[in-house]
C-alpha cells in the first residue's frame, strides 16, 4: 500500500514526510489556490523536494497547445512529476 497526500500545504507535506507516511503527492490548482505566497511552480518544485515519490501536477489549460505547452513545462521542474491533464468537457 502507498500513501499519497492530497494537498499543497508544504506544512502538511513537510509533517506526513518527517513521518514516513508520504509515497507521493497529488495536488491540483484548486488545491494550490488554498496556499499564499508563492507561484504553483514554485510550490511543486518545493514539494518535489520533500519526496521522491510522484508527484502531480495538474494542467489548467483548456485547450490541446496550451495542455501541452504546460504539461511540457512542468515535467522539467523535477524528475518526480507527473503530468495531471483533467478530463472533463
Amino acid at each position: 500500500m502507498k500513501f499519497f497526500l492530497d494537498t499543497a500545504n508544504l506544512s502538511e507535506i513537510r509533517e506526513g514526510a518527517a513521518l514516513g507516511l508520504v509515497d507521493g503527492v497529488t495536488t491540483n490548482p484548486t488545491l494550490f489556490s488554498k496556499t499564499t505566497g508563492s507561484t504553483y511552480e514554485e510550490v511543486l518544485k518545493e514539494i518535489c523536494t520533500i519526496t521522491s515519490g510522484p508527484v502531480s501536477a495538474e494542467v489548467v489549460a483548456e485547450d490541446v497547445d496550451g495542455m501541452l505547452t504546460e504539461g511540457r513545462a512542468f515535467a522539467k521542474l523535477a524528475p518526480n512529476i507527473v503530468v495531471k491533464v483533467p478530463m472533463s468537457e
